[in-house]
């Protein structure tokens, strides 16, 4: 069967309006997971997917609603108004692609913030003397993925901020790439400050992501930073006793 897709807002530049194929009998959440692995390689517009409501021939609908050919599937975000305060933005992800700091710095930016701190880890080409040629990233992704997420949350409460925006980038990166973007938005710019510098501290400890090094003279795993004794797991010997 076939539906008219109609999108709003942010959601036009994804999908405007068209046309889509479906499976009979297929429902709203059907829908919307196939909408998701469409945009799987766009992180901040797959992350809003679960944030809109949907609306069939102009009638809100649940993600268990079954659709007919000719449904008129309407995609809606957030509208605009609320209360007028700024709610805490918080956006993670990992990525394979080249981290597009530019406009990642400028979406974090709202009208009540009075700062926006940024940490742009680059890939340097030399380390402790060595030429550094290219490094690789690999990560346990699902975990990572999480631990990113609760990292950044955690710095909204901590410290205040409004938004966190965190992205990491896997596979081999070139000298001068970037591999870690962190952006806090806030307020005032000493929780900014604070912030950032705790969000970059933490995740070199906590979260499992892991760097090879390749010099012009061999390669070798990056000497990560011990683990916080609190998450160690402890040698057989300290179990023991």
């Amino acid at each position: 069967m076939r539906v008219q897709l109609f999108a709003f807002g942010v959601l036009r530049d994804e999908f405007g309006a068209a046309s889509l194929e479906l499976p009979s009998s297929a429902t709203v959440g059907d829908l919307l997971d196939i909408l998701a692995e469409r945009l799987r390689h766009r992180p901040a517009a797959s992350q809003l997917l679960p944030r809109i409501a949907v609306s069939v021939n102009a009638e809100y609908a649940q993600a268990s609603l079954i659709l007919r050919d000719g449904d008129e599937v309407g995609l809606l975000p957030p509208v605009s108004g609320g209360s007028g305060e700024s709610e805490p933005a918080v956006l993670t992800y990992l990525t394979r692609e080249a981290i597009p700091a530019e406009s990642l710095v400028a979406a974090a930016k709202q009208g009540s913030d009075g700062a926006l701190v940024v940490f742009d880890g680059i890939v340097r080409d030399n380390t402790r003397g060595r030429r550094t040629l290219y490094l690789d990233y690999e990560a346990y992704d699902a975990m990572a993925e999480k631990k990113m997420a609760e990292l950044a949350a955690q710095a909204v409460e901590r410290y205040g901020v409004r938004g966190v925006t965190l992205v990491h980038r896997l596979g081999r990166l070139e000298i001068g790439e970037t591999s870690v973007l962190i952006v806090v938005a806030s307020a005032h710019r000493g929780a900014a400050f604070e912030a950032c510098r705790w969000v970059i501290d933490t995740l070199k400890k906590t979260v499992p992501i892991w760097k090879k090094e390749t010099f012009v003279d061999g390669a070798v795993w990056a000497d990560g930073e011990p683990f916080p004794a609190e998450l160690a797991a402890g040698s057989a010997s300290e179990l023991k006793s």
